[in-house]
């Protein structure tokens, strides 16, 4: 039993671009299917797919690699079950000068700090990837 879904869920990402890996099937849970969705939207990931079963959902990512290169550079969780980070839409910081996203759990859904500033809503900012 995982206590941060999302850490563990970064984490292994991190780990299968390490190892060069095509892909990794970890547990699924709402919160991380939305976050691969907006990986796929954003062209971190090539595709994801999940898998419904009797006892636990599983999740399959299917990693994106540009010319050998990984097309995720690096991956930080911000708000940590310890330390909660909350952020207002005006708040809401830009990754890398645009070439990165930040992902946010608001009270409309899980999704980009650029929609969030864009719909004027604030939320959890669950972490930032480049």
């Amino acid at each position: 039993m995982v206590n941060d879904s999302i850490a563990d869920f970064l984490t292994r990402i991190r780990n299968a671009i390490t190892r060069k890996k095509q892909e990794l099937t970890l547990p699924s849970t709402k919160m991380l299917e939305a976050m691969a969705r907006i990986l796929k939207e954003e062209g971190f990931i090539e595709d994801y797919e999940v898998e419904k079963e009797k006892i636990q959902d599983t999740i399959t990512i299917k990693l994106k690699y540009i010319n050998g290169v990984p097309a995720i550079r690096k991956l930080e969780r911000v708000s940590k079950p310890g330390v909660r980070s909350y952020m207002g839409y005006r708040d809401i910081p830009r990754v890398k000068q645009g070439l990165g996203i930040s992902i946010f759990s608001t009270p409309s859904g899980v999704m980009t700090g650029e929609t969030a500033r864009e719909n004027h809503v604030g939320g959890e900012y669950l972490c930032r990837i480049w």
